[in-house]
């Protein structure tokens, strides 16, 4: 059994009179340590995936299946602790604290949590020992984000989630915290769910893509079997005159 498993996943939304199928029949399944890029265009579904991967939604129908428990059944007061103990979240816009410095606002994420690493400690070694002592406003975009990771992973969740978390910086800061993404990756081999609609990206970081098309899983596979063996005509398209990283 696989540490992640969407089975027959849907999630659907009323507007009016038109029901909005966000997610359609989704199954896939993700190894333990993996780190998975979920890859589409704006509106083909991928942050409902994270959120209900995450608690912060449900789905209306299908199991979701985190380390062989079925969240997709748990009720407010379960999800809210599965949210709190086992999950690390990293969103575009940072959310830090505005009066509160770098390391205040680590801090504050470590004490709702057992067994949290030093904030001083984890902030050094995103290369921000110079900087902790800043407030939000006093840091770059990049810097800021440096932050939210940290205290994303300062808990050591079982399942870090990452929503385009650099799509907002400039291309420098985007591809330095790539490179900081991978590292702490390789580090600690924590299961990370990174949605993303930059197809190098995903070539770059991912260790297997997931492609979603107007809420549907086109192919589930390492980024050397997309790009050899595309699933369908879109996939291709999609992939067309990209190249593994190195």
């Amino acid at each position: 059994m696989a540490y992640i498993e969407m089975k027959n996943s849907y999630k659907r939304y009323q507007v009016g009179d038109t029901e909005i199928i966000a997610n359609n029949d989704v199954n896939f399944e993700i190894e333990k340590g993996e780190l998975v890029m979920i890859l589409g265009a704006s509106g083909a579904g991928k942050s409902t995936v994270l959120n209900i991967l995450g608690g912060m939604d449900t789905n209306d129908e299908g199991q979701v299946l985190i380390d062989g428990v079925d969240i997709s059944t748990f009720d407010e007061k379960q999800l809210t602790y599965y949210r709190r103990d086992d999950v690390g979240f990293v969103f575009q816009f940072y959310n830090l604290v505005p009066n509160l410095t770098a390391k205040e606002n680590v801090e504050l994420a470590a004490e709702i949590v057992k067994d949290a690493q030093d904030a001083e400690e984890a902030l050094k070694a995103v290369g921000l020992e110079r900087r902790m002592n800043n407030f939000p406003s006093q840091l770059s975009g990049g810097e800021q984000q440096r932050v939210g990771i940290v205290r994303a992973m300062i808990a050591e969740p079982m399942t870090l989630l990452m929503d385009e978390p650099f799509s907002a910086l400039d291309a420098i800061s985007r591809k330095q915290l790539q490179e900081l993404t991978k590292a702490l990756h390789n580090e600690f081999k924590m299961t990370t769910i990174f949605v993303t609609h930059d197809t190098d990206e995903a070539l770059k970081l991912a260790d297997r893509i997931a492609v979603l098309k107007d809420g549907e899983i086109q192919q589930v596979a390492t980024p050397s079997e997309i790009l050899a063996h595309p699933a369908t005509a879109f996939v291709a398209e999609l992939f067309k005159g990209g190249a593994v990283h190195a």
